[in-house]
């Protein structure tokens, strides 16, 4: 069944902007332009999520949130939100809505909020298979069960957890795994990747503004440590947090205490941190990208998820949870071949978890209702695989050094990611959960312009 998404905006032009993006997306789209009316389609139809603008004519959407918690509160609510009204927003956060944009807002960031917002509905199939996945987690691997048991283990200890692994293994996964599991499940979880945000504007997004901090900040406006005070802070690629961030956060972990950019003022925050990176830390230490006392204060209890090459138990596994999940929200009834199959677990997967989601999803759309068959499969399934047998009959027992794996590695997923998006450069990045200023860094270093 393809998921209803409500709409509220009292602008058309959001509203139209909206309603194609997600459509495009194979979500079903309902729109009103104003809670009253929002409330009555809520009477008659059924509805998967609502996003909703804060600032509505007549009852405004917080009122529209209440009655939302009140008669239907398994659905997920995201605030659409303008600058001046981030406090409000926060305020509903906490009252119960999973999560804001501020406008501007790219489609493409809604699209992603709306995507987990609906992955993380209680109940919800987070991409399983029957009996597979347990708190959102594929685990056929004994890699990834032991991960799962140091989950637990960890959950309810109020330690800082330093998640490592290659870009697209699934760590906010894991992260959000270890929320839900933990006593802070019902407060929120708020994600902040530190590389897709620039630095001079990471500090007032973690830490918050003070009124009058610089020209535009004509309002106090709170920050994701802030927000997150009760729950959960996951700071994703915190290796590419700059170094005049790091005593601030340094200080959130050590004492529990934030202050926002242009204030004095000490507040006091209760935040469990999880950090993640695909960066190897200790040698940042070293070269002086990174504070040693910050990486020691983050990389308490250390997990690190290995690369979807080294668990092929999982694969499979992946695969099928995919096809359910893309085919229910696309609504087709598409089936995987033995033969697509078994290409599929005989690939490499430099691009991970992320990667197998997104050549499932596109073998979803290519294939309608249909078999899943070689002709859906992008070429790099074929071409990698016979590259690699061609390295390893070229030089048998050699170990290559890693920088070079390394960099294989990279320039096969960033491949694939321009070959999936046909060379449109913010769409790459994003699919491999890296800024577009490191995309063009990775072009330029692997010689790949």
């Amino acid at each position: 069944m393809t998921e209803n998404v409500l709409v509220v905006d009292d602008e058309f032009r959001i509203r139209r902007i909206v309603e194609m993006a997600l459509s495009d997306r194979g979500f079903r789209v309902t729109t009103a332009a104003s809670a009253e009316a929002a409330e009555e389609i809520l009477t008659k139809d059924t509805v998967d999520i609502v996003v909703t603008d804060l600032q509505l004519p007549g009852r405004s959407g917080l009122d529209l949130l209440s009655h939302v918690r009140r008669t239907q509160p398994e659905v997920p609510v995201i605030l659409i939100t303008a600058f001046g009204t981030v406090e409000s927003a926060v305020e509903a956060i906490k009252a119960g809505a999973y999560d804001y944009v501020l406008k501007p807002f790219s489609v493409e960031e809604l699209e992603a909020l709306v995507v987990r917002a609906l992955d993380a509905r209680p109940g919800a199939r987070e991409m399983q298979p029957p009996a597979a996945a347990q708190d959102g987690v594929i685990a056929r691997s004994a890699a990834m069960n032991k991960i799962l048991t140091m989950v637990g283990q960890v959950a309810d200890a109020p330690t800082t957890v330093l998640i490592t692994g290659e870009t697209g293994v699934g760590k906010e996964v894991v992260a959000r795994a270890l929320h839900r599991r933990s006593a802070r499940r019902e407060q929120p979880f708020v994600p902040v990747n530190c590389a897709a945000i620039p630095g001079e504007l990471l500090e007032a997004e973690l830490f918050g503004v003070s009124k009058g901090a610089y020209t535009g900040a004509v309002k106090d406006r709170p920050g994701k440590v802030e927000i997150a005070d009760g729950g959960t802070l996951f700071l994703d690629e915190i290796g590419d947090m700059p170094l005049s961030l790091q005593p601030k956060l340094l200080r959130v972990l050590q004492e529990g205490t934030v202050e926002r950019l242009g204030s004095n003022t000490t507040r006091r925050v209760d935040v469990r941190v999880v950090a993640a990176t695909h960066q190897e830390l200790p040698r940042l230490v070293q070269d002086g990208g990174f504070r040693e006392d910050l990486y020691y204060r983050i990389n308490v209890f250390p997990i690190h998820i290995p690369p979807l090459r080294e668990r092929p138990e999982d694969v499979e596994a992946l695969a099928m949870a995919a096809l359910e999940r893309f085919t229910e929200r696309m609504g087709t009834h598409a089936t995987l071949g033995a033969e697509a199959l078994g290409r599929l677990k005989a690939y490499s997967w430099p691009g991970n978890v992320r990667e197998l989601m997104n050549v499932v999803e596109r073998a979803v759309i290519l294939a309608g209702g249909g078999v899943i068959d070689d002709l859906e499969l992008p070429r790099q399934i074929f071409l990698h695989r016979e590259d690699e047998v061609a390295d390893e009959s070229a030089a048998p027992g050699t170990v290559r050094p890693l920088s070079d794996a390394v960099a294989s590695a990279e320039r096969a997923a960033i491949l694939a990611a321009l070959e999936r998006t046909q060379d449109n450069k913010a769409q790459a990045a994003r699919l491999l959960g890296v800024s577009v200023r490191t995309l063009f860094y990775k072009l330029e270093k692997l010689d790949l312009r």
